[in-house]
């Protein structure tokens, strides 16, 4: 197995000083995901914008560790209002339709900052690097 190796996304970033996601060998865990704009940074007052948002990361970082989010093992979201669900559902089932492939997904509570309304993390494990 090689060693750990940050994971840094065009657009993404954290105010801390933490990459996107980090991977050891075919495992990769990322970051927190929040709803903000790729591009501008700035956060989307609605919910279903913001979940948008995280599913549009989670592609780039699929993406960027040479994976799909077929590799994708679990999905934890922390939502202001977790009972809120619908606009997670859509993007849910739109990136995993199989009910038969789906990874592991977590649903709780969370007080959050600045406007955001959902943050997200995952855990996936795709092949080795090619060489």
């Amino acid at each position: 197995m090689s060693g750990r190796v940050s994971v840094e996304l065009p657009g993404f970033g954290h105010a801390n000083p933490i990459p996107a996601a980090s991977r050891i060998g075919p495992f990769v865990y990322s970051s927190a995901f929040t709803g903000r704009e790729s591009r501008s940074g700035e956060v989307p007052p609605d919910l279903d914008r913001q979940v948008v948002n995280i599913f549009e990361h989670v592609r780039s970082l699929m993406a960027a560790v040479d994976g799909t989010v077929d590799d994708i093992i679990k999905m934890t979201f922390w939502l202001v209002d977790f009972r809120d669900r619908t606009a997670l559902n859509r993007e849910w089932l739109a990136m995993f339709p199989d009910p038969s492939s789906r990874p592991a997904r977590h649903a709780v509570h969370a007080q959050l900052d600045n406007g955001l309304l959902v943050q997200a993390d995952l855990t996936a494990i795709v092949d080795l690097p090619r060489q």
